[in-house]
């Protein structure tokens, strides 16, 4: 292997490498990407959003760069040909990854989150939101069991700043919420709490 190895070329030693080297960390990337691992920790914040120039998709680009490479060279074609169609194949997956994981991000978010579903829920502002729908902002609120940042606005004729309490009051058809500025709920008081259970008990008591 090693012999093998020595009597190549320069460029075609090139591609080799590129290509074992970006096929052993493509297949970690994508099984840890499938089964929830921490790939996009690496990815700097994946979310659902087209991104051509990521972690992931620059793997992707140096693992067919080097096999299409190789292929070339195999074929007989010129080193200029070479790199040429190497680099557009590479860029083509780049292209074809970030697709991928853009669509599969929009999939996920539609079949795990119904936006109605936070209807009535209070929460509190994060990002502000500017007054009579003029800015969106964020809020972070519970729904479906879970805290989330949601992408608000609000008919307010005064913005609502970080910090707010807010409670949903409409939802729009893509997915932002209408917010308006409420009272964060008041827990009783022990105290008082203890006295409303001892005159329930009297009442009884009484009866």
């Amino acid at each position: 292997m090693a012999e093998w190895f020595s009597n190549l070329e320069l460029l075609p030693q090139l591609y080799w490498v590129i290509a074992i080297a970006g096929s052993l960390i493509f297949s970690i990337v994508m099984l840890m990407a499938f089964i929830g691992g921490d790939a996009d920790e690496i990815d700097a914040d994946f979310e659902a959003g087209f991104q051509f120039i990521s972690f992931k998709n620059l793997v992707g680009f140096f693992t067919i760069l080097g096999w299409s490479g190789i292929a070339c060279i195999d074929a007989g074609l010129s080193t200029p040909a070479t790199i040429i169609i190497s680099v557009i194949c590479g860029l083509l997956m780049m292209v074809i990854m970030a697709a991928l994981f853009y669509f599969i991000s929009k999939l996920s978010d539609s079949g795990t989150l119904n936006y109605k579903n936070a209807l009535d829920a209070i929460g509190e502002v994060y990002l502000t939101i500017g007054a009579d729908r003029s800015k969106i902002g964020k809020v972070t609120i519970r729904v479906q069991g879970s805290m989330r940042e949601l992408d608000a606005l609000t008919d307010s004729l005064t913005e609502l700043k970080t910090g707010t309490i807010i409670k949903v009051v409409d939802v729009t058809s893509n997915g932002i919420l209408i917010v308006d500025q409420t009272r964060q709920p008041i827990e009783p008081s022990s105290t008082v709490q203890n006295e409303l259970e001892a005159g329930q008990n009297n009442l009884l008591e009484n009866n």
